[in-house]
Formats: C-alpha cells, structure tokens, sequence
C-alpha cells in the first residue's frame, strides 16, 4: 500500500464532486461507502437545463431503459452485471423501480430517482449542495470529479476550454415522447414482447405493438421527411448527431426502409387482430410503475410539437393518442478525453480534477453510471493512499476507461473522429486462443468474452478490498 506523504491532503478533505446525475451520483457513493466524505454539488432547482424536469438527483432524461439485462451474450447485460458486482447505486435502486420491458432492464422515472436522491441524502458521508460550480474548482479542493453531464453549464463549459485550450465537442441527442396508456386504442394495437422474450420484470408482453400495412409506413416515412422540425442556431448546426440516438426523423431521410430496418422492424411479433404479417411495427415501452404511461421506443425527434401530434397520431391505435410529454432535442458537451485524460480520468493538466459520465465521452445512462464508479474508486483510493490495480479492459467497465482515455486496441492518443460510444463487444479486447467461428459461432464467443469479463471484474474487486484491508 502506497503511504500517506507529508503533503497529502487530511483525511477530513471531501472529494467533491459536480454534477447530481447517474455518474456524479454513482461517484458520490462509491466514494462515501470507501469511507471518504463526499461534497456532491447539484445545480437544480436553481439552475435549470432544458431537459431536466425535476430536482430529483439521477433524474433520466431521454429513455426509461437501461437497455438489456442480457449478462451472458450481450455487453449492456455484461455491464449490468459489472455494476452490481461492484456494489453499483444505480443498479440497486432500479430494482424497486422495475417496470416490464421484455428481456430489457426499464425503470419508472420518478422512483428510480426518488431513490437515489433518498440513498445519497441519507448517508452521513454525503453532504449534498444545491448550488451552481460556475468555473473549474479552486486549487484547494484538492479531489474533484466533474461528472456534469451532457447538459454541463455554459460557464463551467467555458472554464474546462480555458483550462484545455481547446473547444468542446458536440452532438445532439433527442428526447422520445411519452403516451398516456388509456388513450391507446387496443382494438388496432396488442401487447407482445419481440420473440415473447421474459425480461426482468416481464411476462412477454412487455410492449405495445401499433402495426402498419405497406401503404400505411410509406406514408408516414414521407410525413416524419416534410414534417416542421426545429430550427438550429449558427453556432449549432454543425453539431453532429450521436449515431446511437438519431431522431426519428433523420433517420427517415436516409432511406425509405431505414425504419423498418431499425424502431419499428416487425420481426419476433404476430398480430391477434390480423394473420397478415405487418410492414412495420411501432413499439412502445411502459414508462411507470403503474403503467398509465408508455414511450415510444426510438422515437427520439426535433420535430415541432404540432408536426408531433399531428404525425404520431397517423400511427394506427394511436389516432387518440394523449402525450404526457412531447419529444425534444438538446445538444451535449463532451471532452476529447483521449487528449486530455490520463489513464486514471484524471485530467493532465491539472490532476486534482477527473472526469466522469456523459461529458468524459460516454454514452448511455449505465455507461455514464459506470464511469461514475470507476472515477468515484479511484479518487477515494487516491485519497486514502491505496494503489489502484489496472482496470482490466477485458471487463465492460475497463473498456469504457480504455475509450475515453484514449487505450483502445493498444493505441493511445486522439482519433480524429472521436466520438461518444455506448459498450459494446467491439471495443473490448478480442479472444485468445481458439474460438468458434462464423455467423453462428458469434453468440458463444460473446458468452466467452462475458464470462472472461465476470472473472476479470471480479479478480480487480478483490484487488481493491485486499489493498483497502492492509
């Protein structure tokens, strides 16, 4: 174990932490269950955003769905995992908020937060400030982790350019509308899980299926094209999208069968009310607890409210349809971490200072939630003095350090064209050895690599506990 030099901060030094979403409050807790007394600076309700409804801390924004809970041959699912290996707040607290999506993990909104904020305001070692960080932190706080999010503060944006002497990058991420369930007709509509598939929390139908006939989906391609979209500003319109998020709309305009190729493919489904197979199908994906609301799934968009309710009320069944929430889009900040950050997120020119979540170059509520714990491990075990075993990137949480520190297929530095990215298989590190092979051999060698991942994970965890014991 590394010793405590003369120069170290004392122990009763908090690691402060900026920003209350699912990254801050994954770090914020991490820190505080390794025995480190946490700062968590939150600027809601004092300061809005133009996403954020509540003040609620890990509030969710744009889906309800942790996506899927698949540990043995998906890398969402492996991720889940991970965390709640790790002793992960967020995964804890989505179990209470449950709400069926076939083999996905989907929470209610406003539990999953209201039990994050009632975990982090009911640990002694957490004291919560709801006040705006407007610039990089002073030299005496001598621990931080900006976990700020996508929607970070025009005035701590401008503070991290100063300090890096380079412009953030930017995309655009959009918002899906949400439908009161009631008004859904299910006369035209039914309720199934693609394949039947059983989830946490589900019975197989999970969703509602709204269907369309040929002429039906060719039409309503054509509507989300020549529908009223909002308009950019100068400084935003060469702000990319994040090809995971896209509005509905964009991806209308690259073709006619993008859809159904995407959201609304029509396979794993049968319609009761009609043995013709649909063209294409609208899914939507309970949003509550209760289930009086539902999302519609990949329905992210820019369109204007009224091209909205006009548009999706074209969708058979939900000609009545009542929205609880209309769509939306924000644009998202986010570092050139592979520039900027060391191996430890810890930013080079000033190593007091990690980044974590969305604005590191994460993308997704679990990914975000993850580097939140990796970030919230490393600063608690800097704190106390404990060396820190590497994160295996064979794991999905060390592949996602490896992509925003720049470690990525052994090459280090800044790709020209870095981007936010989800976990996925494709970033973590190939087998060794022999290996099935083919199209068929593909779900084997994911079972092969998750569980490389649930050994390696769990080997690094006892690192920590054995260091922290000493």
């Amino acid at each position: 174990m590394e010793k405590r030099g003369p120069n170290s901060p004392p122990m009763t030094d908090p690691i402060h932490i900026i920003g209350g979403g699912l990254a801050g409050s994954e770090a914020a807790w991490a820190c505080a269950k390794a025995g480190v007394p946490v700062v968590l600076h939150e600027m809601r309700p004092n300061q809005k955003t133009p996403a954020h409804q509540t003040d609620k801390l890990a509030e969710l924004v744009c889906s309800n769905s942790f996506r899927s809970d698949d540990s043995e041959a998906n890398a969402v699912g492996l991720l889940h995992w991970e965390l709640r290996a790790a002793g992960s707040l967020v995964m804890s607290s989505a179990k209470p908020a449950m709400v069926p999506a076939g083999d996905a993990l989907a929470v209610d909104r406003e539990v999953f937060s209201a039990t994050v904020t009632a975990a982090l305001e009911a640990e002694p070692l957490i004291e919560i400030r709801r006040e705006e960080v407007k610039g990089l932190p002073p030299e005496d706080w001598t621990s931080v982790i900006i976990a700020s999010g996508p929607l970070t503060s025009d005035s701590l944006a401008s503070a991290i350019r100063d300090e890096t002497g380079a412009e953030s990058l930017a995309f655009f991420d959009a918002i899906a509308p949400i439908i009161y369930a009631d008004s859904i007709d299910m006369k035209k509509a039914w309720r199934q899980s693609r394949y039947d598939k059983l989830g946490p929390g589900g019975n197989g139908k999970d969703y509602i299926n709204c269907p369309m006939t040929r002429d039906e989906y060719i039409s309503f391609v054509q509507s989300l094209v020549d529908g009223d979209k909002t308009e950019f500003r100068d400084w935003e319109k060469e702000t990319p999208y994040f090809e995971g998020c896209l509005p509905i709309e964009v991806m209308a305009e690259r073709g006619l069968e993008t859809l159904r190729f995407g959201p609304m493919k029509p396979v794993g489904l049968t319609n009761p009310h009609n043995p013709e197979k649909p063209y294409a199908v609208v899914q939507l994906r309970q949003d509550n607890i209760s289930g009086t609301l539902f999302n519609m799934v990949g329905f992210q968009t820019k369109l204007k409210h009224g091209a909205q309710t006009e548009i999706f009320r074209k969708i058979p069944g939900l000609e009545q349809a009542e929205f609880a929430r209309l769509g939306g889009i924000h644009r998202n900040t986010f570092i050139d971490g592979p520039r900027l950050l060391d191996s430890q997120l810890r930013l080079k020119s000033r190593p007091s200072i990690r980044f974590a979540g969305q604005v590191a170059g994460v993308e997704g509520y679990v990914e975000s939630a993850g580097l939140g714990l990796v970030a919230g491990f490393l600063a608690a075990a800097e704190r106390l003095g404990h060396a820190t075993p590497a994160l295996p990137t064979t794991t999905a949480l060390g592949a996602l350090v490896a992509h925003v520190t720049g470690h990525v297929s052994g090459q280090v530095g800044s790709p020209s064209d870095y981007q936010p990215m989800n976990i996925n298989f494709g970033i973590m590190p190939p087998l060794s050895g022999p290996v099935p092979k083919g199209r068929r051999g593909r779900i084997e060698r994911r079972r092969m690599m998750t569980e490389r991942a649930k050994i390696d994970i769990q080997a690094w965890l006892g690192g920590i506990k054995a260091v922290a014991a000493e």
